[in-house]
């Protein structure tokens, strides 16, 4: 249905994840997958979705130039907050540890964001899914992070894993997007765009 819509578009995906490209493959879009490198960095007073906003729109700047007029390129970024703080991709296995401690038996918010960039348009949206773990002890953390090493997540961990199968008590939102894509809203978005 979508992909009919898109007949006229070609849609480039800038992300190496696995997850999101799975997801577009699930949309039943067909896409390129373009990736250019962008430090990640971001202004420190920015706080949640801001961050994510911040950071997906930024990911999009080294191909922005090179766009053609049909083309729509789609950048994202996941933030996970709590406690007032952003949990990034964990640097080695006891920080790994670390993230995950303080997100035991604790609510969290993660935040993905979403940018549409065209040769004359840039929209940023954002969904929050809130999670909350159960009590989880030392030995389940080491298994987690010595079996699967999630170093390449947001937050230490993911939630389509042995941890988020064993540890998660409750959701509040969109479980995609907890994957790492909010496709209801790229779904909605691309409608939109299309029309």
């Amino acid at each position: 249905m979508l992909k009919e819509q898109l007949i006229n578009f070609k849609i480039i995906l800038a992300s190496g994840s696995p997850r999101r490209q799975q997801f577009f493959k699930e949309l039943g879009l067909d896409f390129e997958i373009r990736l250019k490198p962008v430090e990640e960095v971001y202004p420190g007073h920015l706080k949640g979705s801001e961050i994510s906003d911040y950071l997906a729109a930024l990911k999009a700047s080294p191909l922005k130039n090179e766009l053609k007029e049909n083309e729509i390129l789609i950048t994202s970024d996941t933030v996970v907050w709590h406690n007032a703080i952003s949990l990034a991709k964990p640097e080695d296995a006891q920080e790994a540890y670390k993230m995950i401690k303080t997100l035991s038996n604790d609510w969290h918010e993660v935040i993905t964001s979403v940018s549409f960039t065209t040769t004359t348009t840039q929209k940023t949206e954002h969904h929050s899914t809130k999670v909350k773990f159960k009590p989880l002890s030392d030995d389940e953390i080491w298994y987690y992070i010595e079996n699967y090493r999630p170093f390449d997540k947001a937050g230490g961990y993911g939630i389509q894993e042995w941890i988020g199968l064993i540890g998660i008590e409750k959701i509040e939102g969109s479980y995609a997007n907890v994957v790492g894509l909010p496709t209801h809203i790229v779904y909605k978005t691309l409608m939109d765009m299309a029309t």
